[in-house]
């Protein structure tokens, strides 16, 4: 009666956890962004939409210094797009409709460069769609200054010894209005003083824009400069707040990846870092925004954050060398952009044609890197020849199952072993219950002269962790499985089971609640782990027995809301394991009726 009363609170107890946090969730989870622009209260001489300072150039004697933060108001900001009246909203479209664009055309990306600025700040991708409907919006990865969200880059020089260069409120003039994969852009500008600046932007068939300055000195005297690059994101982003997966800013530097998450860089404010080569940028699950520096040259880079007028605002930067213009001298850098999907033969693509050391990381591999790239690899091979991921999934599966088979079935050998034990085990815990020690001292006795380790069935399961790990680890943070469909009902591996049982899957008009979307695909997990379960040696302490036979039901409501790719794969690999165990047993005697028990 008292286990029974245990077990009823454990549940009760459990349902209560489930549903408070979904309570609390919902009232705590912030907003989305809003679509429309609402200017905010600014400061004198702020506009809505500013970014954190470009960066300032090194004083004069220090070729190269790194780019500090200066006091508010002293540095030359990105202004908000001509047109924009502030107090007044302001929808996407009306921004990019305010000012003069050159409009980006490749197969892969739509979008358009401001000439005010030069700023590469609209950008969407052909080959996304926000929902399943083809008709459905494209992702939008770049978004204009005075928006709610702004998310651009910009590159230009910084001057030294107060050389008039470019601002954000120079306008250019274009040598074309459309941007394609076979025609660059260039774009110049006369500051009236002996300098003439130009800019070159050309874009290749995927993400990758090639961004090549140069500046003609043709006044008396020699001019230095530093070549700089920016993203600059208003507002933290709505994130999946998983711990297996790392969105906000990062980089490589000097080959290794550094990770900083949005509130880390709002307590450090700033992050320096100098290397040769590498990258830097902003990341979601699936897109990302990276500058590409000279990989010859060594750049100085920062992390920044800044919170103008209540507004969080992130940016990414790099300042390259000094250059030295003598008069009558051209002084030229070629820089990089990548915004677009992190696809991971792109990744590595552009790793070898342009040197860019350590691109795949922008895929967060995680701690298994060594493991994951190869079985991510795998499984895109075997969705080239299946033309399915849920059916490579299962494939793939198979394939590491049969890897492990042989410490697989040492696993499951002893765990068939001392379920054959289990009838003796239950009279010497009845006869003995209320002496422990004794209890333990004839289980132990019943251990060797049978010949049995409680423990060896534990290595071989601890040595394949890190694969199925490093799977689960794929199958989450991989855009391939995003909108990838599998059979019947599920159309988005990417996203949760869309039925539920509590509507009777669809034949009740009724929406459940989101923690009682408990679907199909859910439920024949949570079946498999109740049966896998059962053909393992149970506890001897009956509580602890009672508890795990409750822990697939507490798992199915756990994973219900997880990718039902991941949900696919998790009772796959329970059926798989029950048919090795089952067949085990049968080798060793063991009946149906005695292996459920």
């Amino acid at each position: 009666m008292i286990d029974n009363k245990n077990l009823i609170l454990a549940i009760v107890l459990s349902v209560a956890i489930l549903f408070g946090f979904e309570y609390y969730f919902k009232l705590t989870r912030p907003a989305p962004p809003p679509e429309q622009q609402t200017a905010g209260q600014t400061q004198p001489g702020q506009q809505a939409g500013q970014a954190p300072a470009a960066p300032a150039s090194g004083q004069a004697g220090e070729p190269g210094t790194a780019p500090v933060p200066t006091a508010p108001g002293t540095a030359a900001v990105p202004a908000a797009p001509g047109g924009l009246v502030l107090g007044t909203q302001q929808t996407r479209e009306a921004i990019l409709s305010a000012g003069d664009r050159i409009k980006i055309s490749t197969p892969r990306l739509h979008g358009s460069i401001l000439l005010k600025g030069g700023l590469i700040d609209d950008l969407t991708l052909a080959n996304y769609r926000e929902t399943l409907d083809p008709e459905s919006p494209e992702i939008v990865v770049l978004k204009p200054k005075g928006f709610d969200t702004a998310y651009y880059a910009q590159f230009g020089w910084a001057g030294k010894n107060g050389a008039d260069v470019p601002t954000a409120e120079t306008v250019w003039t274009a040598d074309r209005r459309e941007l394609t994969p076979d025609n660059p852009v260039t774009l110049s500008w006369d500051n009236g003083k002996g300098l003439i600046f130009k800019r070159t932007i050309a874009v290749d068939v995927h993400y990758m824009f090639t961004v090549t300055q140069s500046v003609t000195n043709k006044t008396d005297a020699a001019q230095s400069f530093h070549a700089y690059g920016l993203v600059s994101r208003r507002t933290t982003p709505e994130t999946t707040g998983f711990y297996i997966l790392h969105e906000g800013l990062l980089g490589v530097f000097d080959e290794t990846l550094a990770e900083i998450d949005y509130d880390e860089l709002q307590d450090d404010k700033q992050v320096k870092k100098t290397s040769t080569g590498g990258w830097i940028g902003i990341t979601d699950k699936y897109w990302l925004a990276a500058l590409i520096p000279d990989q010859s040259a060594k750049t100085n880079s920062r992390f920044l954050y800044s919170k103008p007028s209540g507004t969080d605002m992130y940016q990414v930067d790099f300042l390259g060398p000094a250059l030295t213009a003598a008069p009558g001298q051209t002084v030229t850098s070629e820089n990089r952009l990548f915004a677009g999907a992190k696809e991971v033969r792109l990744l590595d693509a552009y790793e070898e044609k342009i040197g860019v050391k350590r691109f795949d990381l922008a895929i967060d591999f995680g701690w298994f890197y060594f493991l994951t790239k190869p079985i991510f690899y795998a499984l895109l091979w075997l969705n080239d020849h299946i033309l399915n991921l849920g059916l490579a999934i299962l494939v793939l599966t198979v394939g590491i199952k049969l890897v492990f088979f042989p410490l697989a079935n040492k696993s499951y050998t002893s765990m068939s072993k001392m379920k054959k034990l289990q009838p003796k085990m239950t009279q010497i815990r009845e006869r003995y219950g209320d002496d422990k020690m004794r209890m333990n001292q004839e289980m132990m006795d019943l251990y060797k002269k049978e010949k049995v380790n409680p423990a060896s069935g534990c290595l071989p399961i601890l040595i394949q962790i890190p694969v199925f790990f490093a799977l689960y680890k794929v199958l989450f943070v991989t855009i391939e499985m995003r909108h990838a469909p599998f059979f019947g009902w599920i159309h988005d591996l990417s996203a949760p089971d869309p039925t539920s049982l509590f509507n009777l899957f669809g034949l009740i008009p009724w929406s459940p609640p989101e923690f009682l979307l408990i679907g199909i695909w859910p439920i024949i997990m949570g079946v498999t782990m109740f049966l896998q379960q059962k053909l393992n040696p149970q506890p001897t302490d009956p509580i602890q027995a009672k508890i795990f036979l409750f822990l697939p039901l507490f798992f199915t409501f756990l994973l219900a809301r997880f990718p039902a790719g991941l949900v696919i794969y998790w009772a796959w690999n329970n059926l798989l394991s029950m048919l090795q165990q089952w067949v085990i047993m049968r080798r060793m005697g063991i009946t149906g009726k005695q292996a459920l028990q």
